[in-house]
């Protein structure tokens, strides 16, 4: 069986792309799985090294951008088109997967074209553009949020949730301390903004550090900064004393999760999937420019039932988030019943869930001469 992904920019599309690549792969080791994407997304570096093959199209997102680049962007979804041709004619795949981001336009929709089995994942609560168009066309939509289904045909829209890698289930607390430096006694704080970073988050952490410079030996950070802030990030904790390992950006994930007390993070798709799936305390920064305002309205719902604490970008501050960051601390029991009440609305079986479906879909298609309709 030949599967071919598509899709990426960001890790929050790539992530999921990855766990169902690693189902399909624990069902049948000989299961062919091709990623598609672009040289400038994250997946160009991230695919190759958990040891799948990549190809890539020349595409550019529309959304935000000037005319001038939007023009230019027009131009490559049609050289996308032919990239998009080219791949299917070399990997034949048997069903065609898009988790979203420009990149999966073109193939997905040619994979409709050449009647190849197609089903998208959407993760967000409100689609993006490039989702709300094939959804129209593809045979199967698995969503993570039930408020995703007004967007796509109903008879053909699953709610299976966010697929999560297999390597967060598996993190090793103790491979992580030795990987990341850490002392396993102290208390360790996880910080992140997505696969780029975030710089407000990066802003309000140094900041922080001068309020809790009584906890400097009793706490320690692992700090994903990206690649623009790492310098500058680094040279704070090093002038406050303050111990951890930070780094532009963090590959073992899994290890990361299961060495963190504390997780300080944006409240993306893929980041909450994650957090939820294992159970980790944790204080969400939702970004404020997420479609719809989904990251906000999603990291409100956890607030309200205990899953976490979060802090709006536009209240950010050093001084608030030390506040927070000290009161969890503190709060043992409250940590623990955190991360109790996040394991329960945790979805760990959703890339179960979204394989079972395309090996039903792919069952159907050869077992028919038209086109699978459910």
């Amino acid at each position: 069986m030949r599967v071919l992904i598509a899709g990426g920019g960001t890790g929050g599309h790539l992530f999921p792309g990855l766990a169902v690549a690693e189902e399909f792969k624990r069902r049948e080791a000989a299961t062919e799985v091709v990623f598609v994407g672009t040289e400038s997304g994250i997946e160009s570096r991230i695919v190759p090294k958990e040891g799948y093959p990549i190809r890539y199209v020349r595409a550019e997102g529309i959304v935000g951008l000037s005319l001038a680049k939007k023009v230019k962007a027009i131009v490559k979804a049609g050289v996308s088109i032919i990239d998009g041709r080219r791949i299917m004619k070399a990997v034949k795949p048997d069903i065609v997967i898009g988790v979203g981001g420009y990149a999966s336009g073109a193939v997905v929709f040619l994979a409709y074209l050449l009647s190849v089995p197609t089903m998208i994942l959407e993760q967000n609560a409100v689609p993006g553009i490039t989702n709300r168009i094939l959804g129209k066309f593809v045979d199967i939509v698995c969503i993570t949020h039930q408020e995703s289904m007004s967007f796509f045909p109903k008879g053909r829209t699953f709610l299976t949730g966010n697929p999560v890698r297999l390597s967060i289930f598996k993190g090793d607390a103790e491979a992580g301390y030795r990987v990341f430096s850490l002392d396993h006694r102290l208390f360790t704080i996880l910080a992140f903004g997505g696969s780029a970073g975030a710089s407000s988050i990066n802003r309000a952490l140094v900041d922080s550090l001068q309020n809790l410079l009584d906890l400097r030996d009793k706490v320690q950070f692992l700090h994903q900064t990206g690649p623009k802030d790492y310098e500058a990030v680094r040279h704070a904790y090093q002038v406050h004393g303050f111990r951890g390992t930070i780094a532009p950006f963090v590959y073992q994930m899994g290890d990361a999760y299961a060495v963190a007390d504390l997780v300080i993070a944006r409240a993306g798709a893929t980041t909450l999937a994650e957090l939820t799936a294992i159970g980790k305390p944790c204080i969400l920064i939702p970004y404020p420019f997420a479609a719809g305002n989904h990251q906000a309205l999603n990291a409100l719902k956890l607030q309200e039932i205990g899953a976490a604490k979060m802090i709006p970008d536009r209240e950010l501050s050093g001084e608030l988030l030390a506040k927070y960051i000290r009161d969890l601390f503190g709060d043992e029991a409250g940590r623990e019943q955190m991360q109790k009440t996040s394991r329960a609305v945790g979805r760990p079986d959703a890339h179960i869930k979204v394989v079972d479906i395309a090996m039903s879909l792919t069952k159907h298609s050869v077992n028919s001469d038209s086109r699978p309709t459910a």
